[in-house]
Formats: C-alpha cells, structure tokens, sequence
C-alpha cells in the first residue's frame, strides 16, 4: 500500500493453471534467502528495532514437535512486527552447552575426558557414530578436555545443520547471518567477563558448603534443576536414650545417616518434647551425645513428631543445621558411599567397629548393616514399615541426590538477600507477562529461594571458569586469592592457558598455579543470551552499535516449565550487569500433549518428529495448527488442525486466483497477460461491498489489537473466521456482478456496480494476504506474487490499517453482509431440502427475518437473487420481536415462509 494513501496499486501477473500448497516451501525458501527477506538492517535506531531473545534449543540429537509448536508463536510476533515497519532482529541461538549433549558425543564417538591428558591435535575418534548403542566407560578411549570440547563442537555442527534445515522449511523468519553457540568463543568470553565482573563486585563467591549432588554424574546441581518424585522407602522407629537408658523414638527412612546425627530436632510448640529441649540423649550404635533442640521447621504431625537432624540427609537438615550452628558430620562422600575412615566424633569402641563394616558401602548396603545391627541392640523397635516420600532427583538423573559438602562457586539470586530479592520481585513487576497468570510463578520461584545460585559444574563441556589459584609452599591451593586474567584475554581455558606472571612449568607444583577445574552451570551462559546476541561490552563499533540499537530486547519467548530456570536467572544476571529488565515482554508457551492429554517427551517415547507432518500436511498447515494454540496453554497434537490449515492455505490460493482472474479470462477460460490495475476504496459504491469492507476494517482492527497484546490465536481466530465468510458468503454474493454477468431478466450490472464488487474484492484479498502473512508465508506470499509482481515480499508490506477500509466503507454495516449470507443459506436450503442442483430456478419466494434484517436484505436483494437464481417474485416480511421470541428463534433468524421452484436445468448429455 503506497504510505500515506487509501489506494492499492497491484501489479497483477499471469496466474497459473492449477494451484496448490505443494512446493511452495522450496520455491519461496530459495527467494527469501536471494533477496535477504529476513536480513535484520541495523538501522541503529532503537526505536525502530524489535528485538527477540530467541531459546536457543538443545542440540543433542532431535528436536520434537514441540518446538515447531513454541517457535511458531515467536515466529507469527517476528513476522507481524516486520510488517509494521520494525527492523526485527531476530537471531538463532545453539544450546551446544551441558551434560546432554556430553553424553552423546561420549557415545557417539567412543570418548572420555581425562583431564590429566594433555590435547592431542591430531586426535581421531575410534569411532564415527554407534547407531545409536551406548558405549560402556571400560571401552571409551580417554582424551584431553580439550579434544573433547572439540568433539562436542564437530557433532553439534552436525545436528545444527539439521536443526536449521527444519526451522526453514516452517518458515521461521529467522536472519541466519545472526547465529550463535552457547559454547563458541564470542559466548564463552561474555560468560566468563560477565563472572569476572561478578566477582569483582562481590556477587560472585566460593565457599565450602553442603550441596546437593548427583552421584551418577559426579555433579553438583542447583536448585532449579531439581526434581521432587515419590520414592519407596522403609520407615525405621529408632530409640536415643537418655543418660538412665530411657529411649526416646524418632522415625526415620536414612538409618544408614546415624553416624551423622548431630542433634534430635522438635517444633517449639510441640507439647511431648518442651520437657526435653537443652537435653542431651545418645546415638544408637555409635554412642554419640547429642542435644534434644527446637525448630519450628520440624513437623509435629510427621512420623513421631521429633526427627534426628543428619549432615545431611535432605534439605531440611541443611536448613537446621544452618539455622542452629550445629557440627558438621559428613559422611556421604562424592561417589554416594560411606567415607572409609572412621570420623573422629564416633570414640565408642564398639560403635567405630559397627562404623568399619560400613565403610566403603553403598548407602543401600549401609542400611542393611546398620538395621540389623539395630535389631541385635534392641534399638529398633518393631520392622519398617513401607512408605513412598518425595525425594529430590536432579532432572536428568535417577537417583536420589545426595548432599555433599565441597567447594562451589555460588552467585548472587536473592535466596540469602533479602534486598536482592526485593529487587528482583520488583524486575517481575516490571517484566509484561502473556499470560499474564505466569506472573505468579516467577514471584513464587523467588520468594521461595533458599540460598544462593550453585553455577559450578563437574563437568568438562562448558564454559571455564576463568581462573587460576596461587599454590603454597606445601603445594596446597590457596583459594581465597584467585588468579583472574584482564578481560582482552577472554575467553581462555585454565587448564590449557598460564596466567600472567607465571609460565607452564610453575603449573600445579608449590610455589607456582593451578586451574579452577570446574566450569559453569550451561544455565550461567543461557542466562546471558540478550548479551550474547547484542554483543554486549565488546570494543569494536560494529558491536557498540548493535548493542545500542538492541539491548535491552523487547520479547523473550518460552517454555512454562523454565521460568525458574531461565526466565529467572536472565532477569537477575541482567539485574546486577545492566541496572535493568533484559526484555520488556515475556511470552510463555504451554505443552504439547499427545492425543491420550499426556505431555510429549523423549522420556516417555511419546514425541512426533516434526518433518512428518510438515511432509504430509504442509508448513502452512503445521504452522496453522501451532499458531491456534494460546500462549500459556497446553495443546494436543492435533492432525485434524492440521488438515483445517491445509484446507485454510489452499482456499486462500483458490479465492485469490478466481477473483483475480475475473475480467482477465479469454474465451478458452486461460488466463490473460499480466495487468496492472488499482484498487480505490472511493470505487466501492454497492451497499454490500460497503459492508464487507466495513466488515474487513473492524476485522483489521481487531487483529492488530490482538497481536499488539501477543495474543497471536486471537487474532488468527478474528481473521480466519471473516477470511471464510469472505468466500463463501461475499464471493459467491457478487461473483455474477463482478463478472458483469446478466441476471435473469437480461438485465446488465452498471460498470459502476461492476467496478465496486471487483474493487471490494481486490481490497479484501489483499488485505487477508497481508492478515495471514505471519501464520501462512508460503500460501500468502504466493498469492501476494500474483497481485503485487515486482513489489517484493508479502512480509516486508505493510501490516493493514483501517482507513482504505473505513473510506470504502462509508459508514455501512457489517451486519448488511451477514443477513445476506444468511437470505442465500435459506435459498439454498430450498433446493437442498428439495433434492434438485442448485442451479434450479425460483419461481417465488417469501423470507422473514427481523425488521432490520429485511432493510439488510433489501438493500443486497439483486445480488441475493443472482445468488440464489431467484427469477420471479421476491418478497420480504418483517418478522416482529413477539413472533421471534414466541419461536424461540435468533433475532438474527432468517426462515422461508413459501417458495415455488422452477424445472431444474437439464443436465447436458454425456459424450
């Protein structure tokens, strides 16, 4: 639409012979990759940018249906903002980072990493691909760390490649010069500068401290990777005795922890053990005093009421043990088996034996000794007794966690300051959330933190932390004075890279350095891609301008399920870098369930690859399907919407060409040569035309306003429903007049009629083909090819405004259009009931409609007719209010009240 103008100029081209929505992908992919369609200008306006923090997805083997159904949403808010003038910046990032994608290249390749390897340039694999057979660790050939990281690089590469080949063929609108890894040079050097600034300011900080940690994968895990699942367990009922051998019982599933006991906690207000409080009572088996203490976390109605508090069995004893500085007694080590040597606390001879036979043995084999050496004292009373409780699990694992105390690195979230919290519940209340309802769980995620953020890792591919610590004398580390490089270093890999001051032979012998080993959470880069993306503090003017013309970003999309994860940890890391929000609006996405309302994932075996129905359906039609579905709600895989988008694209090409062909078609009904024409909203002058426009205005109007409020479904549900009314009601309505065609009576539309109806018709589709743009691009820019040749791509038009509409409208009313379709519905209702082709010929009819639907109907009554092929009497009754309501019918109601038809045509004889 020419800016600033009501009047649509097409260029229209011959149109094609037969159409349909097979093909399409390659035939328009190929041209947005030409012509740069999607390609973000920079135009270092801040203004003019819309910025989108895309989830970079996981690359560890395949993606599901899923994330068609996640990007989709993003990719309909990419298009529609594109379309209203926004230069869109709209990257892709690669999740290339983390334990996932660890244990495919372990796998894959035959691998291990042994860090006390040095790097090998010439490595090669043993293997290239195992289809799919896991590798036992005996057979994994050990390589450097480096060597390994490398690996991950070369096979997420490859996946990549599939990754992005899948996002064209949906059409994401997606500029693919902006692409990033989450393990890359440009990522790692943001991760790693950002951590160092975090430190320096004191947000970031090591510690000794209990942790949780998983045992199968050697790793400690933060809070918000946590699982709670139902466990079964055995309840044991174990008697403490006083000084005088009086048992007091607690209740206890961990009786392998005894060793550990430090102290036997109760609630304050607990009426049986207020008597006991500053008591002191003894260990089962190892005889060790401890004291009987209160807590108001201790529950009076679980178990026996009173419990013994371990360091540490769960996360409640980390909560007592802090609270009321008790002893640490650990016991647990990193392999999840008892510690060999007997801790110094046991000095019962007797209990330091029964601690011997527990040594180096599973917990599981622990408590089997430790109960039946219960039994023999007679400390056990009564057997176990069966219970399920929920166990903390790290989401990959399965095992329960175990919590350990080691060294960690630990940045600030809120969970143990009570400023820091207030602050960033404040950022929530600032961050715009669709739906809105999602709010409340980033608000309770945060007033539930209980401590700080673990981002250390024993894991090898990730992010270094960029690190080194002096080595005493004694060869000892000296962790409280790191070593950091300056920033122009970035990124470096302590393990490989030598500090300044120090060269490779001072490494790990005293008196000289050694690495930090560790590196970080995958979470601690996620949770920098707005930096990432917009080349947050890098020195070069390139990277100076796309960072002011970006940050902070307008939109981060999401899954539900990692607000406390990614949402979260991306607000606080931009908190305490930028002073700000990282984004202004937040989009969550719900689930995809699988026909039986289960959630689809890999676990369960319940996925569906998204190559299948986007090869069997069509782009369009999966797009339609992901796009119907509203933000923060679940949706089913649903085939049957799939084949309603199809439907949906094909239509739209079938109705642009028919009305694009009328007036072009040469005697032998082939298609003409290109033309060029206009469509002036002042050419719009039948009743009917009117009231179809004013009809498209409100439509446009109530689109927009939706997508201006991310509700994407909305939108498509107002433009869809009118996009068929449009044809089967407005199109089949004026198709004879557009066509110039004669009514019954000989009688000739004026070329002013004549011009209205093809005019109306012009506007209205190209006004849908703008409309669907963002949820059909392939169908909508084939037809938009047809009617604007040479003009570029329907997704760099203009988004629809309301004025050509309105101007062609001139104060008519939709309704007129609707109680039209309605007349022609009971006109063919006649034949049908009557069993003849709808060519039949009326003879007389009598409708009856409510007394503004009769004005309706009049005012479209010639077109009403041609419709209907209504050759004789055509009369009209008012039908009161009393009657309706007497009738129990619709005031929108339009009923036959007598009709004579005419002979049916004879059918033409077959050759």
């Amino acid at each position: 639409m020419t800016e600033g103008k009501s009047i649509i100029n097409a260029n229209l081209t011959p149109l094609p012979d037969k159409v349909g929505v097979d093909g399409l992908e390659d035939k328009w992919r190929a041209v947005w990759d030409e012509d740069g369609t999607y390609k973000f200008r920079n135009t270092r306006d801040r203004k003019a940018v819309y910025s989108i923090d895309t989830p970079p997805p996981t690359v560890s083997g395949s993606l599901h249906v899923g994330h068609v159904f996640s990007y989709t949403h993003t990719d309909v808010i990419a298009r529609y903002k594109r379309m209203r003038g926004y230069d869109v910046f709209y990257p892709m990032g690669w999740d290339d980072n983390g334990l996932p994608t660890e244990r495919r290249v372990q796998n894959y390749y035959g691998v291990r990493v042994d860090v006390s390897l040095p790097y090998d340039p010439d490595f090669k694999p043993p293997f290239e691909g195992t289809d799919g057979k896991k590798i036992d660790a005996k057979d994994q050939v050990p390589i450097s760390r480096k060597n390994f990281i490398e690996l991950c690089e070369r096979l997420t590469a490859q996946d990549e490649k599939l990754f992005e080949a899948l996002w064209r063929k949906l059409g994401l609108s997606i500029d693919w010069s902006q692409t990033y890894h989450t393990i890359g040079q440009h990522p790692q050097r943001v991760a790693q500068k950002a951590f160092l600034r975090n430190l320096a300011r004191g947000e970031a900080y090591q510690q000794d401290a209990p942790g949780l940690w998983d045992v199968t994968f050697q790793t400690a895990v933060a809070q918000a990777e946590l699982e709670s699942r139902e466990y079964p367990g055995f309840y044991h009922k174990v008697a403490f005795r006083f000084e005088d051998g009086t048992p007091i019982y607690i209740e206890t599933t961990r009786p392998e922890l005894l060793a550990a006991c430090t102290s036997l906690i109760a609630n304050p207000n607990d009426e049986r053990y207020k008597q006991y409080f500053g008591q002191y009572v003894y260990s089962p088996l190892f005889k060790v005093k401890v004291p009987i203490l209160a807590h108001p976390a201790a529950e009076m109605d679980k178990g026996a009421g009173i419990a013994m508090c371990c360091t540490f069995g769960d996360v409640t004893d980390v909560e007592w043990w802090r609270d009321l500085k008790l002893p640490t007694r650990p016991i647990i080590q990193r392999n999840g088996r008892i510690v060999m040597d007997t801790p110094d606390w046991i000095e019962d001879p007797a209990g330091r034996e029964v601690f011997a036979e527990t040594a180096g043995k599973t917990t599981f084999s622990a408590r089997k000794i430790i109960v039946d050496k219960l039994r023999e004292s007679g400390d056990l009373d009564g057997e176990p007794t069966p219970t399920k409780r929920m166990t903390n699990f790290y989401e990959k694992g399965d095992k329960p966690l175990e919590i350990v105390t080691s060294r960690q690195w630990y940045l600030k979230n809120g969970g143990t300051d009570a400023k820091l919290n207030a602050e960033l519940i404040e950022r929530g209340k600032e961050l715009e959330f669709h739906p809105d309802f999602m709010r409340v769980r980033y608000e309770n995620w945060v007033h539930g933190l209980n401590g700080d953020w673990l981002i250390s890792r024993q894991r090898f591919f990730g992010v270094p932390f960029p690190l080194w610590y002096p080595v005493n004398a004694s060869g000892e580390p000296d962790y409280d004075h790191p070593i950091t490089p300056s920033e122009d270093r970035l990124p470096i890999d302590p393990t490989i890279d030598v500090p300044e001051g120090y060269d490779e032979s001072q490494r790990d012998v005293p008196g000289g350095f050694t690495a930090e080993k560790d590196i970080m959470d995958t979470w601690a880069t996620s949770s920098l891609t707005p930096q990432i993306v917009t080349h947050w503090a890098e020195p070069d003017e390139a990277s100076k301008a796309l960072f002011a013309s970006t940050f902070p970003m307008d939109l981060r999309p999401q899954g539900q399920d990692i607000i406390r994860t990614w949402l979260f940890s991306t607000v606080d890391r931009a908190h305490l870098e930028n002073k700000c929000l990282p984004w202004a609006h937040a989009t969550l996405s719900g689930w995809i369930l699988d026909p039986d309302h289960k959630k689809m994932s890999k676990s369960k075996g319940n996925v569906v690859v998204p190559n299948e129905p986007i090869e069997k359906f069509g782009a369009d039609a999966v797009r339609y399907w992901a796009a119907a579905a509203r933000l923060g709600l679940d949706a089913t895989y649903d085939i049957g919407q799939m084949k309603i988008g199809r439907r949906l694209a094909i239509k739209l090409l079938n109705a642009t060409k028919f009305a694009l062909a009328i007036g072009r078609e040469d005697e032998n009904h082939h298609v003409g040569a290109a033309a060029e024409t206009s469509w002036n909203p002042a050419d719009v002058t039948e009743p009917l035309d009117r009231a179809a426009m004013a009809k498209l205005a409100l439509v446009v109007s109530q689109a927009t306003e939706a997508l201006e409020s991310y509700e994407h479904s909305k939108a498509l549900e107002v433009i869809e429903s009118y996009f068929w009314q449009f044809c089967d009601d407005y199109i089949e309505l004026v198709k004879n007049r557009a066509y110039g065609t004669p009514d019954e009576h000989g009688n000739v539309p004026s070329e002013k009629a004549v011009k209205s109806a093809r005019t109306a018709l012009g506007l209205g589709l190209d006004a849908f083909a703008r409309l669907l743009a963002p949820y059909l691009p392939y169908a909508t820019e084939e037809v938009w090819s047809w009617m604007h040749a040479g003009s570029g791509s329907v997704h760099r038009a203009a988004w629809p405004v309301v004025d050509p509409y309105v101007e062609a409208a001139t104060g008519a009313s939709p309704e007129l259009l609707t109680w039209a379709g309605k007349a022609v519905e009971q006109l063919r209702k006649i034949k049908s009931e009557a069993k003849v082709s709808m060519k039949t010929p009326i003879l007389s009819v009598t409708l009856s409609a409510a007394p503004k639907g009769v004005n309706a109907i009049h005012a479209a009554l010639g077109d009403i007719a041609q419709a209907g092929r209504v050759v004789g009497k055509f009369d009209l009754v008012a039908k009161h209010a009393e009657e309706s309501a007497a009738e129990d019918a619709p005031e929108t109601e339009v009923a036959v009240e007598a009709s004579e038809l005419g002979e049916p045509p004879a059918k033409k004889p077959k050759h």
